[in-house]
């Protein structure tokens, strides 16, 4: 009897679980990925997606990649041996789908055409990824793999988060001057479960250029042919087109204006002694609670981050991916505590009573917690004080921690 149907071939999160159904010899039909059967079945496109026996339905690369391994063996040390090992093989491929894959993906769509090309996004993005490679690194220095010394689930699927990099990004100088990862990487891929995908992959040798906007054709040749055209128009009185009704560019334009415009905010804080004049105006002129409402950012994985100035590049990674927003928030995030102990949290400004809107433009916007604050209450205006401040500690679990570092989105 089948096991199921998983759908989904050659995406990124779906290289593994492909494998995993191949070198384990399970009874599962695989399918392309939007397929009929799949919008059938699942309302949401994601892959990987697994439909097994009794009409069971799974989503999400975590939850398919233990179940596919579970059903093979539910032991499998692929998973983890003990408490331990199995809490970090879990941790490692959350953050493959949760954090490597952002800026991975932010690079990829960049260098295919996929997104309107934006330089600063595309740097961005490349520095984050080399974060993580050096993250990575850090690990691999002194360990075989990433959870002990044998290859589990975690090295499986990080490994296969980086090969779009391998066959985009990573060229011949780049593999040259990174051996640590190299090693770990080719080894990993020649597992079974992988083996089938990476033995045909072909690296690039010089990192793809990005796909620029073709260049417009001389404004001398346009002003001509839309004066011709204006005078045609004149000649036969032709009716004006009814106008297209404008679209908003995103959902808090629906709000309409504010009583004050947030520019109006951006220009006094940066111009203007933040305690001094920026805030009391802030407080005394530009706010109100019907126009605005005021959130506490939290990073979720504080327990991971590492050096400080790592921690103030996932900031501003995570910035740049608001841009879509800047209309309609205004914000500070700071890097609290030292190097290998430290933490990021902020406080924000938005459009409306929710924050979700503002801050779901971003990939990564689920890495954070989102605590709305109360500007009656004297200890939420003081923690919007400091953080727009910077200029006083943090106090975490009652215990006050220097600010190392901070980014604002204006």
């Amino acid at each position: 009897m089948s096991q199921g149907t998983l759908f989904g071939d050659v995406q990124t999160r779906c290289v593994l679980p492909v494998g995993i159904i191949k070198a384990f010899g399970l009874d599962i039909t695989i399918e392309k990925a939007g397929s009929e059967a799949q919008k059938a079945a699942f309302p949401v496109p994601k892959v990987p997606a697994f439909i097994g026996q009794h009409g069971f339905k799974l989503q999400e690369a975590i939850a398919v990649i233990y179940y596919l391994i579970s059903l093979h063996d539910p032991e499998s040390p692929l998973l983890g041996t003990d408490l331990e090992s199995k809490a970090q093989v879990l941790r490692y491929i959350s953050y493959g789908t949760a954090e490597l894959m952002v800026p991975i993906t932010t690079v990829v769509s960049i260098l295919l055409g996929r997104v309107p090309f934006n330089k600063k996004a595309l740097d961005t993005a490349n520095a984050e990824v080399d974060v993580h490679v050096a993250n990575l690194e850090a690990r691999l220095i002194n360990k075989t793999f990433l959870v002990g010394e044998r290859i589990t689930a975690a090295d499986l699927f990080v490994a296969t988060c980086f090969y779009r990099c391998f066959t985009l990004t990573f060229g011949k100088q780049w593999r040259a001057a990174h051996p640590v990862f190299l090693r770990w990487f080719n080894t990993v891929v020649k597992h079974e479960t992988l083996a089938y995908f990476f033995d045909t992959l072909e690296l690039v040798d010089e990192p793809v250029k990005p796909q620029l906007p073709a260049k417009k054709e001389k404004k001398t040749e346009k002003k001509v042919e839309k004066k011709e055209e204006k005078k045609e128009e004149k000649k036969e009185d032709a009716p004006a087109p009814a106008a297209e009704e404008k679209k908003p560019k995103h959902p808090l334009e629906l709000l309409g204006k504010p009583a004050l415009p947030i520019d109006e905010w951006k220009r006094v804080y940066s111009n203007k002694e933040t305690r001094e004049e920026a805030l009391p105006y802030f407080w005394n002129t530009f706010y109100n609670d019907e126009d605005w409402s005021l959130w506490k950012v939290d990073y979720k994985y504080n327990d991971e981050l590492t050096l400080c100035f790592m921690s103030n590049n996932l900031v501003g990674g995570f910035f740049n991916r608001l841009s879509a927003s800047t209309k309609y928030m205004f914000g500070c995030c700071v890097v609290y505590g030292e190097n290998n102990n430290n933490g990021i949290t902020g406080a924000f400004l938005v459009r409306g009573q929710d924050a979700i809107p503002a801050f779901n433009v971003a990939p990564d916007w689920e890495s954070y917690s989102y605590t709305k604050l109360d500007a009656s209450k004297p200890e939420d205006r003081e923690f919007v004080d400091n953080m727009w401040a910077w200029d006083k500690p943090v106090i975490v679990n009652g215990e006050s921690k220097e600010i190392a570092d901070g980014k604002v989105l204006k």
